[in-house]
């Protein structure tokens, strides 16, 4: 097999990615057509099937970007094909942050590709690299919520609209939380490289703490408040009120029944 050939199969995507972009699509299918006898049932799977979309997007990220950085061992590894199971941490990347849609709500970040930073040189091609995966979660945010800001909301179904609105909300949580600059997450990895040997030594013992620390602070009234205020401006710039997302997240949880409020 030449080498060629090899680089070919490490970036054919995977087929447990196209089982789940095929559940994406008929669902969402469902919930348009509103075909489904239940469509809360519907919202859950197009909205989780998406969400793990998503994920394997934000990892795909990391890994496009640092092979382009130098780091010529991620396809070797899986990372190019699209696979979750091929993650560094299949269940702290995809598992854990599903169960945290259905039990909380909130877009959880993943876990991590390994990235063989030894491969690659300059600091501004490390920080890319920990900022791709962010920037692929504001994309597709972007992309869930264009009906919204175009004003192009006539003739969309108002289950679709509302499956829209809370999976955008999952993707600004998930970027936000991502991006703060604390060990173990995205946002450290963008600053890390500009800190000095001495500073980084010093925290790199607390780095695998940090996502449960953050984790933690969620539950504290005033960070979780200042935190939700701000995923909500970001969703008010985005053009979507407050009543869809809610509306999104009471028809994912399905079994808690729909509000009133929220018509079909």
């Amino acid at each position: 097999m030449t080498s060629a050939a090899v680089r070919r199969s490490e970036r054919r995507i995977s087929p447990v990615f196209l089982a789940v972009l095929a559940v994406m699509a008929v669902t969402g299918w469902a919930v348009w057509t509103d075909f489904a006898a239940l469509p809360g049932v519907a919202v859950f799977l197009f909205v989780t099937s998406a969400w793990i979309v998503s994920l394997c997007l934000h990892e795909y990220a990391h890994a496009r970007t640092a092979l382009f950085g130098g780091d010529v061992t991620v396809g070797a590894k899986g990372y190019l094909s699209l696979n979750p199971f091929a993650y560094t941490h299949a269940v702290l990347s995809v598992v854990l942050p599903v169960l945290f849609v259905i039990m909380g709500g909130i877009g959880l970040p993943g876990g991590a590709v390994f990235i063989e930073r030894g491969r690659i040189r300059g600091r501004w091609k490390h920080s890319l690299i920990s900022a791709a995966g962010p920037l692929a979660n504001v994309l597709f945010a972007v992309v869930c919520t264009a009906p919204f800001w175009l004003g192009a909301l006539d003739g969309v179904p108002a289950a679709f609209r509302y499956a829209l609105a809370f999976l955008a909300f999952l993707q600004v949580t998930a970027a936000l939380l991502n991006l703060l600059p604390v060990p173990g997450l995205d946002g450290y990895g963008i600053v890390e490289p500009w800190l000095s040997y001495g500073l980084k030594r010093r925290i790199e013992p607390y780095a695998p703490y940090g996502f449960f620390v953050v984790i933690a602070l969620l539950f504290v009234p005033a960070v979780n408040g200042a935190f939700f205020d701000a995923v909500d401006a970001l969703m008010r710039a985005l053009g979507v009120g407050d009543e869809a997302r809610s509306c999104g997240s009471a028809l994912y949880r399905f079994w808690e029944g729909t509000p009133e409020h929220c018509p079909l």
